[in-house]
């Protein structure tokens, strides 16, 4: 059998990967692989296909690419943030978090003519991470899989099966005032960016993360909001790290169409018997709860505070 193989279901039109090969995946946490791949002094069991520092085969590399050696996708691969096995988006120096996502823009450009581009991160056991070291991984999807991502504007990737979040309206076009987007206590602003909770939020505390130059893909993200977006993702994970405990579990991942977002979300909760059934989340965090957090605490975080009253109200199960 070949690694993967896609499969629709022809009531639904929903897509599923058959890829029994990933269950072999070593798990270090669970003690299958003793010796992490991804750390220094590994770089010859390993293939490379980009780095950031040093020459190919030593160990001076800030940042390496490598190929999943158990792949869903036609491409799919590994990018590992550093040499560091512990360190990841909150305690890396900001530097390093942009060679991150530089690395991000650079394999982008690299595949986004051959397929959907799909850029995510899983952390903690929670958020489906079966090796510690931290990465990010990249997957190239056939754009014959229509796959349902939410959008932020009607045309951002035309195949895409879920509409517009329900802020599209308040994004699109040049016609929204900079300043009436920010009067709605949903948003908050960066140099660069809108962060925001919309009221159809899935995960306790997840929050969206747009550009305000609207209408591109993320290959065309500038070195300015590289900047901007390492700040503003290493400081909510900061903050998120005191309310939920250090290394909480979330994902992340970059729309892969145009008028690119990345979508934050904190694994807090397990999902129940109802939502599995229906589709229907149920979220038991108040989204204006969260950006009101966010607004008091990203500047300058008041780190007791957190500890002592912002703890969060949800309960992680429905």
């Amino acid at each position: 059998m070949a690694d993967f193989q896609f499969f629709q279901n022809p009531i639904t039109k929903k897509w599923v990967i058959l890829a029994p090969r990933r269950a072999k995946r070593p798990d270090v946490a669970k003690g299958a692989e003793p010796i992490c791949p991804f750390c220094l002094g590994r770089e010859k069991d390993e293939k490379e296909v980009y780095r950031v520092g040093g020459q190919p085969g030593d160990s001076k590399w800030l940042i390496r690419v490598v190929p999943n050696k158990y792949p869903f996708a036609p491409i799919h691969e590994i990018i590992i943030h550093s040499g560091d096995h512990h360190k990841n988006f909150d305690q890396l120096p900001l530097y390093q978090i942009e060679l991150i996502i530089k690395t991000y823009r650079a394999r982008f450009i690299t595949h986004q003519e051959k397929g959907q581009v799909i850029i995510f991160h899983n952390r903690g056991e929670g958020g489906g991470e079966s090796l510690p070291h931290p990465h990010t991984q990249l997957a190239v999807i056939p754009t014959t899989i229509k796959m349902d991502i939410s959008r932020l504007s009607p045309m951002a990737l035309p195949n895409s099966g879920l509409p517009p979040i329900s802020l599209s309206s308040d994004f699109t076009g040049v016609e929204a005032s900079d300043s009436k987007i920010m009067e709605r206590e949903s948003t908050f602003q960066t140099p660069h960016f809108y962060l925001f909770c919309p009221q159809t939020s899935q995960w306790p505390d997840e929050v969206w993360i747009a550009p305000k130059k609207r209408g591109r893909a993320f290959g065309e993200i500038t070195n300015g909001e590289v900047a901007d977006l390492a700040y503003t993702l290493s400081r909510l994970i900061q903050i998120f790290d005191l309310r939920h405990g250090h290394e909480f579990p979330y994902n992340f991942y970059i729309y892969p169409g145009g008028d690119w977002y990345l979508r934050l979300i904190p694994r807090l909760k397990v999902l129940g018997g109802f939502e599995l059934t229906t589709g229907v989340y149920v979220n038991t965090q108040d989204p204006e709860k969260t950006i009101r957090f966010i607004k008091e605490h990203f500047g300058r975080p008041d780190f007791e505070k957190i500890r002592k009253e912002h703890t969060a109200e949800y309960e992680r199960r429905v």
